[in-house]
């Protein structure tokens, strides 16, 4: 027989078309091609076509003069600003949407979901009755029901209700007092964001420390200190003013205060009521999830209804629920862009409106498709990085 020498390479085999790595990399090469060529073809078509119209391609426009007003907007806008700074309130009101109803909607959807498992028959009964509405009604179609009541039902501003002090509705919206433009309410709110990000550190340590010593700490109380605490005292240090700005009628309409528009309230109540009724049954199937047994370890160790809720259940529910609600928060973001039919300057609508005027329609829906992308996929992101972080590790 013919020894084999220690530490002599293998001979290198011959490429071949059997070989399954070789067919796959020949695959590989001849898809990446098709889509180079497809990206090529599209590309030269569309120049071609935009020479032969003498259509301007480019982002210069995004330096001229918008002309045109915009209703409502988180920061200052007129007429005489860029088409850049009209379509950065148009990102910032999707945002503020976005952001907001993604909270409200995750609250609601949570209270219905679990009581849709409640053993009161009559609350069970209505939650079962607003899922099986609101999830079946088109969003559209409620965006204008919302819209309808909201500036059709309410009355004019001389006759607006006024159920608090300060607070007036009206066709024309909803009218609020607001901070002044005053130290002390920058630093109440810089200390609200404080004492959250240290509430959850004092949180994180009391869970760890549970789990070495079998010491508890009033994590929830100390947390609540923080963020109530905190803001009290950055408001002191300010000098702790106690006037606001009011609303005030004058002429036809009131000036001062703050404002919420009937269209953003009309947007922001259908996606709200849209969407928790999703999460309702996310949070509900998320529930059932949980094994029996771990209710009835609870309920036999002492613990309440209430606790065996908050401390057991919902957090063993949440690793099955955090999946499917990303999807539902990229769909209520996705679905902020319905806001154009109701007259809610949005990155859409104010889109829209630059391409018609400048004609530069490609750049304007690919701002479109940049901005719905980077929020998407930030949102995915975060939920992702959750979702691995409260993962059971095994061991």
């Amino acid at each position: 027989m013919a020894s084999t020498v220690k530490g002599a390479k293998a001979p290198k085999q011959p490429l071949s078309l059997n070989d399954p790595r070789v067919r796959g990399l020949i695959y590989q090469v001849v898809a990446l091609a098709a889509v180079a060529f497809c990206i090529w073809y599209l590309a030269s078509n569309t120049i071609a076509n935009l020479e032969a119209r003498r259509i301007a391609t480019g982002w210069g426009f995004l330096n001229r003069e918008a002309g045109f007003a915009i209703g409502e907007g988180l920061i200052s806008y007129g007429p005489a600003d860029s088409y850049l700074r009209a379509l950065v309130v148009g990102v910032l009101n999707t945002l503020r949407v976005a952001v907001i109803g993604i909270i409200l909607a995750t609250l609601l959807g949570t209270i219905i979901g679990i009581s849709r498992l409640s053993q009161n028959w009559l609350l069970a009964k209505l939650a079962s009755l607003y899922v099986e509405v609101f999830r079946n009604i088109p969003l559209l179609l409620q965006l204008f029901v919302w819209y309808a009541v909201i500036s059709e039902l309410f009355p004019g501003p001389r006759q607006a209700l006024n159920p608090l002090p300060g607070i007036f509705l009206s066709n024309r919206g909803i009218k609020f007092p607001t901070p002044p433009d005053a130290a002390a309410f920058d630093y109440a709110g810089i200390g609200f964001i404080l004492g959250i990000i240290l509430a959850v550190v004092v949180a994180n340590w009391a869970r760890k420390r549970l789990y070495a010593t079998g010491q508890t700490f009033p994590s929830g109380w100390a947390g609540t200190g923080l963020i109530i605490g905190l803001p009290i005292l950055g408001w002191l240090i300010g000098g702790a003013p106690t006037h606001l700005d009011m609303p005030e009628m004058r002429g036809f309409n009131f000036v001062g205060g703050g404002s919420l528009s009937p269209e953003f309230a009309a947007l922001l109540l259908g996606l709200v009521v849209y969407t928790a009724g999703f999460i309702a049954e996310i949070v509900r199937s998320g529930i059932l999830a949980v094994s029996r047994g771990q209710t009835e370890a609870a309920l036999s160790l002492g613990l309440t209804k209430g606790q065996n809720l908050r401390l057991v259940v919902l957090p063993q529910a949440l690793r099955v629920i955090i999946l499917p609600m990303t999807n539902q928060y990229l769909n209520l973001t996705k679905n902020s862009s319905l806001a154009v039919a109701i007259g809610y300057p949005d990155i859409v609508s104010i889109a829209n409106t630059t391409l018609n005027q400048t004609g530069q329609a490609i750049e304007g829906v690919a701002i479109i498709m940049l901005v719905f992308f980077a929020i998407s996929i930030s949102i995915a992101m975060f939920m992702n990085w959750y979702n691995k972080r409260i993962a059971l590790v095994e061991r």
